[in-house]
């Protein structure tokens, strides 16, 4: 079970969360029901949590300052935020402390249980990711993991290579060995059915399933190089083969493969370092070589090793064109990725290096929440799409057009984002015209920089923001003067203005006439 806080400073709705949620029936427990920030936090700081609901706005501690607090105790709780309050301003603080979700009351039951629902597979998710990692430090432990990397990165030290020689029998090597990296193939999920798999959980499968390999072949030496990388030294007895035997002919219970990067030999514990950099350059070449395949780095020509070394920066640019929506730079960006396999004959090899392209866009759009297949309503089996084209400028041009389309779509979105901005800036004005409203005050409201919001302002309004104010408070002195009787200083006051005169003469370069002459007018 779950541990569970609730916090909320509203009786009822603290009741009604204990009573009408099946926290049993989530695996969850609530432990602790209380109604003050400072009671959650000293329960915080006596006993772990798994989960923590808290109302945002509470007397004396706010629900954002208890979570920073827990947070600070507790880095792995979960924070889920109820409010009475859709502020943006409050919602922006809320996604910045990580929370997990922001529920708006009056509450919808089904909508928190659906929160606790995702909780519930995040915590189990990571549960069994440690449980994983457990195993592996049991195999491998973090001072040789850490000292065996830095050996293979060249930094370590004298002092590292004793302690592996010695301690971690790396002396004990049958001299030459080689360098190994293994890389898990996430092109093989497919994305948005129902049995995908969070990266996070791949992580731990693709770590067990390397664990077992190496242990069934007796690999002694092995370390992790990244979530979807690990390194092995292989003595020179030891055939490729057998390695790609063991991960490919028995299941692995997961939706990918493996791709395999061999290094050169090394003679000598200093030597791994260039083996190391040969078997990570080798796995570059996936793109031209397909995944799931042995790719020695000896088999690499010297022509397709320059190409790979200018791929990154040509995605970059590429990524740039299309955010920017310069659709001349796309067009040129993509037939200078497209020149790169030029050299590459095989239909094959195209198809698969614009399934590469495709899934590096993808990657792209995800870190800035975007989802390509969902913007271009596919899914991943649609690309065998692919394998209709005949020929490299027909699958070129497939992808120009997708991608002008995903850079359209995300111009769209960028306008309707700033557009909502706008308003809301707008809403927020009109309820201020009496005080000393400055773009400076808002930007900070909203977190951003005068200038930058000062920018995106003008782009949706057609005009600068302190003309846009003092438009509104016009329009509102002008509404003022015909449907009220109040006197012309008090709506002067009423709008902002402290100085008279300086108010008469605004308004008059605004209407064309004086304040008494608009307010006389038939």
């Amino acid at each position: 079970m779950y541990k569970v806080l609730l916090v909320d400073d509203e009786i009822l709705d603290l009741k009604g969360m204990q009573t009408f949620i099946p926290w049993t029936e989530l695996g969850m427990n609530v432990v602790h029901s209380v109604s003050s920030g400072f009671a959650a936090a000293e329960i915080i700081e006596s006993e772990p949590i798994d989960i923590l609901v808290t109302d945002v706005r509470m007397p004396n501690m706010s629900g954002l300052e208890l979570a920073r607090k827990a947070l600070d105790k507790q880095a792995r709780i979960k924070i889920i935020f109820v409010s009475g309050y859709q502020d943006f301003n409050y919602v922006k603080q809320a996604m910045s402390l990580n929370a997990c979700s922001y529920v708006v009351k009056p509450m919808d039951d089904n909508e928190l249980i659906e929160s606790l629902q995702k909780l519930r597979i995040e915590l189990d998710d990571e549960r069994r990711l440690l449980e994983t990692e457990q195993l592996y430090q049991r195999m491998v432990p973090i001072m040789k993991n850490e000292y065996l990397l830095r050996l293979l990165e060249g930094t370590s030290d004298d002092e590292m290579l004793q302690v592996l020689l010695e301690r971690y029998e790396l002396n004990r090597l049958a001299w030459p060995v080689k360098v190994v990296a293994v890389e898990r193939d996430d092109w093989m999920l497919k994305r948005g059915s129902d049995d995908a798999i969070d990266d996070s959980e791949l992580s731990g499968l693709f770590l067990h399933a390397m664990i077992d390999v190496c242990s069934r072949l007796r690999i002694e030496h092995m370390c992790k190089l990244g979530g979807n990388r690990v390194g092995m030294l292989l003595e020179q007895g030891m055939e490729i083969d057998r390695l790609r035997e063991a991960l490919t002919n028995e299941p692995l219970e997961a939706p990918f493969t493996v791709t395999i990067g061999v290094g050169g030999f090394a003679g000598s514990p200093a030597e791994l370092k260039d083996s190391y950099r040969q078997a990570r350059l080798a796995l570059d070449y996936k793109v031209f070589y397909g995944k799931g395949r042995i790719i020695r780095h000896e088999d690499i020509q010297q022509a397709q090793m320059k190409d790979v070394q200018s791929l990154d920066i040509q995605l970059d640019a590429l990524f740039e064109a299309m955010t920017d929506y310069d659709l001349v730079k796309v067009h040129d960006e993509l037939g200078l990725l497209y020149g790169l396999a030029n050299n590459l004959r095989s239909k094959y090899t195209i198809q698969n290096f614009t399934v590469f392209l495709i899934m590096k866009l993808d990657a792209h759009l995800q870190k800035i929440n975007e989802d390509l297949f969902q913007m271009l309503n596919l899914d991943f089996n649609s690309l065998d799409v692919l394998l209709r084209h005949e020929t490299m400028d027909e699958i070129h041009s497939w992808l120009r057009y997708r991608v002008y389309e995903l850079s359209e779509l995300l111009q769209n979105k960028k306008q309707k984002k700033n557009w909502k901005l706008a308003q809301d800036i707008i809403a927020d004005v009109k309820q201020r015209l009496h005080e000393n409203i400055t773009l400076k005050d808002v930007a900070e409201k909203y977190s951003f920089s005068p200038n930058y919001l000062g920018q995106i302002f003008k782009e949706e309004m057609n005009t600068n923001f302190s003309d846009y104010v003092a438009t509104l408070r016009m329009e509102k002195a002008g509404d003022l003067l015909a449907n009220t009787n109040l006197k012309v200083y008090e709506i002067a006051g009423l709008i902002g203005y402290r100085y008279l005169p300086y108010f008469s003469r605004q308004f008059k370069d605004y209407h064309g006439m004086t304040p008494l002459e608009f307010r006389r007018r038939p």
